[in-house]
């Protein structure tokens, strides 16, 4: 079998990019996600080694000196990294979805460049912070950080080769869909 394509996923904190992955991920068993690590705290629900590989300071500075990320990015003053092992691996039985953030996809694209970039945005900017706000598990001074640096992801979105309004999840999670089966078409 060749190797999957790599699929890269952004979006700002509050776009829904989780809900919309679930959905896209529902029943594909040739669709793999990559699991990455990150030094924040689980919110509820999610389950290390799923969700993410929820690792200390210490032990994700120790993953960068032995150079075990594909990428890795600090910001909302946690660090997010995708381990370049996984992606290897997973490539290797089907197609992979990397959920990062831009700065993160840039620096994938640099080691990938056959990777495919796909940005969601929320529908308005009122709608991104309304869902923020809504979660209820974020303190305001994150709330704010993470608005703030949605400003900037917005201003990336036309570095991506697809943008995908989440205005529906199911409907958004069918575009990025159809999108992966036209990528997996030009093999």
């Amino acid at each position: 079998m060749s190797e999957g394509k790599l699929f890269i996923i952004s979006g700002a904190s509050g776009v829904g990019k989780s809900t919309v992955l679930k959905k896209v991920m529902s029943g594909r068993s040739d669709l793999l996600f990559s699991v990455s690590a990150t030094t924040r705290r689980p919110r509820p629900g999610e389950q290390d080694g799923v969700s993410y590989y929820f690792v200390t300071k210490e032990q994700f500075e120790d993953m960068i000196a032995q150079d075990a990320f594909l990428e890795y990015d600090a910001h909302n003053s946690n660090y997010y990294g995708t381990p370049v092992k996984e992606v290897e691996e997973k490539l290797k039985r089907g197609h992979m979805i990397l959920d990062i953030e831009p700065v993160g996809a840039f620096n994938v694209l640099k080691k990938r460049p056959d990777a495919i970039l796909i940005f969601i945005e929320a529908p308005s900017w009122e709608e991104l912070e309304r869902r923020l706000r809504g979660r209820g598990d974020t303190p305001e001074d994150q709330i704010s950080m993470r608005l703030e640096r949605a400003k900037w992801e917005l201003e990336q979105k036309e570095k991506y080769d697809y943008v995908v309004v989440n205005d529906q999840a199911q409907a958004c999670a069918d575009k990025i869909l159809h999108i992966i089966a036209q990528a997996a078409d030009m093999k």
